[in-house]
């Protein structure tokens, strides 16, 4: 077997020294705030398996980078409003990934710390996404 320069358990905890991350019952009482966007990195299926956040935009990991940089042709207008971005997955590890990425990129975000499973766990607001 290859031998890795690091694992991916060890990336995640170096992203999450640096980001800010927001529990689950913090994040829950936001959820109707309209001053904050949740941002699913989840794959479609796994959205339409689940379900969602009510109201949250769905930013596929692989194209997030180029859809929050201004100068990208494939740039979304929702990353250019002033709002709160919080960024989720199911368990936390990619969106922490994501939001390090984005900070040095220069965008301001967090991300939901145990992820889109622990907002289910603790009785956050769901929407069907069939």
């Amino acid at each position: 077997m290859r031998q890795l320069k690091t694992t991916a358990a060890a990336m995640v905890a170096s992203a999450r020294a640096k980001i800010t991350e927001i529990d689950t019952a913090d994040a829950i009482q936001m959820a109707d705030d309209p001053d904050v966007v949740f941002v699913d990195l989840r794959d479609v299926r796994e959205r339409q398996r689940s379900g969602a956040i009510p109201g949250s935009f769905h930013c596929p990991r692989g194209m997030v980078e180029f859809w929050v940089d201004p100068d990208s042709p494939y740039f979304k207008d929702i990353f250019a409003q002033d709002k709160r971005f919080v960024f989720h997955c199911a368990s936390g590890w990619r969106s922490a990934l994501t939001v390090a990425t984005l900070s040095e990129m220069g965008f301001e975000a967090s991300h939901l710390k145990h992820g889109f499973t622990d907002w289910v766990a603790k009785g956050g607001p769901i929407e069907n996404c069939l």
